[in-house]
């Protein structure tokens, strides 16, 4: 149980990782090119020069490295890895004299490299930089990853015949002859969409060019009248909030009386090249205009994921322009940056120079391909995405766990090269946080005109997708926002079914606007006012919703309507296209 318990933890870590940044920052860096990121540029140059400029600290630093290692060639040296360093846990790197010394070596020269960019004194942009090339060779030079040092490896290797290796270059062959060109986390029969995940029961009623919208059968004898509709990211598919049964966020609203509907993005490919922020805006109104018509009311509620929760703000900053707001009853927002400063270490990375790149490779091609996109994700946080896989699937020649998240994440979809150059011009401008910067349906963009109440969902274990950066979302909707922090990070801040006695999150009372008492300016006063509480967000939410999607009326008989009518069975047909 405990190995099993492990085996699960290791991958909620990958998933954590895998879509955990910014969008739209991350684009320039799939659409330049993945070995641009680790040119260190003037960021090099400034490093060596802050270097320079401090000579006695280097010259310190570089006497601890000599003497720690001299310790370590004595059997002197206490260093040892984290307590949670699965990558040492063999006890081999323990008992092993040799593989002892090497290990600790490996965490001097690690200890030393990290501390020179520290001495260098760089602006945080270009710390943020080497910061990331710096550990992208540590993590590589990792004894673990090589099959002569690897204790477990070795020891596998006998009592396989080398057959593991064997099986792993099959592996490995397999997995870089196409994009994307890292470790597979999960194997590719592992799920099948529509029988092992995205199960519960609902109906394709509206399909455009753009996307499909599923209606779900309630499961409650009432319902509340306000139906909710889930705008899931677009360069995913959507059912992150639809996966086994018991982990499904569909199913827990369903089964708490609400009216759910969620679109499917089309996968676009180089005939869909011009769908921009615009399309999808307009997709949106369309999908919103269909669940008041199917339940014959005035409002929806909605939640965005991601980058869905960027366009679908836009949204409503273009309702509230053209005098629209009230169709939106309440606003729920998950792991969604709108204020891009300082977003993370791909908001460093990003240049004017990488832009221009980027739009102009994937307006040649017509669309930035999703496969390249995951290559870059997992390079961002390689010990958890890279190394890990390489060791289990070709070293050790083991098949990867399955795991519902990580299919879901192998499971990319394209972005239209004008959706691509749109977000890439709100990231470089950081648009959305200066009203009237960016327009949406033909209307200017102002947050602060948002008033409509917000629910805001963030991880604290999120690396790279700050909760910090999450939580400024707070100073810019006008209305009454209530800001949630999940122990979780990224992926499992959204897939956090009640139930497990680790889920806890924070909250403080909310009501008082874009500079209320409650959401305070400065996260670290927001956090020391904050409570903690057990369990998982999804019921505190749930609860928030039912206060605001209406009264509770009769379940509808069936989905759909005579303007409206069922099509396919949920799934639908876009989950399904490659």
């Amino acid at each position: 149980m405990h190995d099993v318990d492990e085996s699960q933890e290791a991958a909620e870590r990958s998933a954590d990782t895998a879509l955990a940044t910014p969008l739209d920052l991350l684009l320039s860096k799939a659409g330049s090119g993945l070995l641009r990121q680790f040119v260190p540029g003037m960021s090099g140059v400034r490093l060596a020069a802050g270097v320079a400029r401090h000579p006695r600290v280097v010259a310190k630093r570089t006497a601890g490295l000599a003497y720690e290692l001299t310790r370590v060639g004595l059997g002197r040296s206490q260093l040892a890895p984290g307590e949670k360093d699965r990558r040492f846990a063999e006890e081999g790197w323990a008992k092993n004299p040799a593989l002892k010394r090497t290990l600790q070596s490996y965490l001097a020269l690690g200890a030393a490299a990290r501390g020179l960019v520290d001495d260098a004194g760089l602006s945080w942009g270009d710390d943020q930089r080497m910061r990331f090339i710096v550990e992208n060779v540590v993590e590589a030079a990792a004894p673990s990853n090589n099959p002569f040092l690897n204790p477990a490896v070795l020891k596998r290797t006998l009592d396989t015949g080398g057959g593991n290796l064997v099986a792993g270059s099959r592996r490995f062959v397999k997995d870089f002859a196409t994009a994307p060109r890292v470790p597979s986390m999960v194997e590719a029969d592992a799920f099948e969409v529509g029988r092992d995940i995205a199960v519960t029961p609902g109906a394709v009623v509206l399909r455009t060019d753009v996307f499909e919208l599923i209606q779900y059968t309630p499961r409650t004898p009432k319902v509340r009248a306000v139906p909710m509709l889930i705008v899931p990211p677009t360069i995913n598919k959507y059912y992150v909030i639809d996966l086994a049964e018991h982990r499904s966020l569909v199913e827990h609203l369903v089964q708490n009386g609400q009216q759910v509907f969620c679109i499917s993005w089309r996968n676009p490919d180089v005939r869909h090249a011009d769908w921009g922020l615009d399309t999808y805006g307009q997709a949106i109104l369309e999908a919103m205009t269909a669940c008041e018509k199917i339940t014959r009311q005035k409002q929806t509620s909605i939640f965005g994921i991601c980058s869905g929760g960027l366009i679908a703000s836009m949204v409503l900053a273009h309702l509230a322009e053209i005098g629209e707001a009230d169709r939106v009853a309440a606003y729920s927002l998950a792991v969604t940056v709108l204020d891009q400063e300082r977003a993370g270490v791909t908001s460093a990375l990003l240049s004017e120079e990488a832009a221009a790149a980027s739009t102009l490779a994937s307006k040649e091609k017509g669309y930035l391909d999703g496969r390249t996109l995951a290559e870059v994700f997992a390079w961002l946080r390689p010990n958890d995405l890279i190394w890990n896989y390489w060791v289990n699937n070709y070293l050790m020649g083991h098949a990867p766990k399955a795991f519902d998240i990580l299919y879901w994440n192998a499971d990319p979809v394209r972005m239209s090269a004008a959706m691509h150059r749109d977000f890439m011009d709100l990231a470089m401008r950081n648009a959305l946080v200066k009203p009237g910067a960016s327009t949406m349906l033909g209307t200017k963009v102002d947050l602060g005109r948002i008033t409509t109440d917000s629910y805001v969902v963030a991880g604290i274990a999120d690396h790279l997708c700050k909760w910090e950066s999450c939580y400024q979302t707070t100073q810019l909707f006008g209305g009454d926002t209530k800001f949630v922090l999940s122990t979780s990070g990224h992926i499992a801040a959204m897939v956090n079914p009640p139930g497990n006695p680790k889920a806890s999150f924070q909250t403080a009372p909310s009501g008082g606007g874009r500079q209320g008492r409650d959401n305070p300016k400065d996260t670290v006063k927001w956090l020391s006012r904050a409570v903690k509480v057990k369990g998982s967000w999804w019921d505190d939410w749930t609860e928030w919703l039912a206060g605001r999607t209406g009264e509770e009326r009769t379940a509808p008989r069936s989905l759909g309507n005579a303007a409206y009518p069922p099509q396919d069975k949920a799934p639908g047909t876009y989950v399904h296209d490659r």
